[in-house]
């Protein structure tokens, strides 16, 4: 196989996933800012999100490995590295391998022992038990593959503290409680595809009108979740002012699509379900570092 240098390095670099990881790391890097009251030592900032977006990374290739023969069925992914052979399975699990260790390494010898050990373990329940088992067994693979998805901010506070506090596993809920909403709304848009494959999608499983109820469900329980931060004292008023419309958006989002019943109005909500949680934990940072400064 012959390829361009420049062509390989996109191909690389589209196996990491940089706009999932990007979030991810936004996320991770607001748990540990959120864990000290002013600055955090910026070295242990700077080897911390290397450490965790290397293993994202890692994680990103061995599923792009895995799902290499669905991708190749399905319209959104059949462009990717390995379906359109650009690069070797070989190719991908090496990349995955180096990275994965790379992580380990850094995040053992530079940060602390705890962050890597709760890396690793995110990396394996993503990479394998969701994408291996999960996302093929159950039409709630999201909802508990999700735990995986959710640690970066705990594992950004971790590096800071070498401990898993409360409020940490407050931010990991969050996450957790959004993921459903966020993904459903997506797999309506696209449950022709993940049948097509055979992946259990709720959609394809139980059907539209469940799924978007199932939806509607899970953004009033986030609304509800949303509202620990300001209920436990994390955070304070500007928190608290932003978190409710952001919520309630979320909510009209999912009643809009039970009325209308169409695919553009499920990718809206998808969009949104991004913007919500990038707005969400700035805020976060927001408040925090307004209440530090009193």
């Amino acid at each position: 196989m012959s390829t361009s240098p420049h062509i390989s390095w996109k191909n690389y670099l589209t196996l990491c996933k940089p706009n999932v990881v990007l979030e991810m790391l936004f996320t991770a890097v607001v748990g540990m800012l959120l864990a000290v009251p002013g600055m955090p030592p910026l070295d242990t900032v700077l080897y911390s999100t290397v450490g965790i977006a290397l293993a994202a990374s890692s994680a990103a290739a061995i599923n792009h490995f895995i799902d290499r023969k669905a991708d190749a069925q399905m319209s959104r992914t059949e462009n990717r590295p390995l379906p359109k052979g650009a690069l070797t399975a070989t190719n991908v699990m090496v990349f995955a391998v180096v990275l994965g260790i790379s992580s380990m390494l850094l995040l053992t010898l530079m940060v602390n022992v705890l962050t890597a050990v709760l890396t690793f373990l995110s990396l394996f329940g993503y990479a394998v038990v969701y994408t291996l088992y999960l996302k093929r067994a159950t039409p709630q693979n999201i909802v508990i593959g999700g735990a995986f998805g959710a640690t970066p901010p705990l594992l950004g506070w971790c590096a800071m503290s070498n401990t898993v506090h409360p409020y940490a596993l407050l931010l990991m809920l969050i996450i957790f409680v959004w993921t459903p909403p966020h993904f459903w709304a997506l797999a309506i848009a696209r449950r022709e595809e993940y049948a097509k494959v055979n992946i259990p999608m709720l959609p394809v499983t139980h059907g539209i009108e469940f799924t978007r109820l199932q939806i509607l469900l899970y953004t009033v329980l986030l609304l509800i979740v949303s509202l620990l931060p300001y209920l436990t004292g994390m955070s304070g008023v500007i928190y608290l002012a932003a978190a409710l419309p952001l919520g309630l958006v979320f909510i009209y989002l999912a009643v809009l699509m039970m009325r209308t019943k169409s695919n553009k109005t499920a990718m809206q909500t998808f969009a949104y379900s991004i913007i919500y949680i990038t707005v969400l934990f700035a805020v976060l940072l927001v408040d925090h570092y307004f209440l530090f400064t009193l």
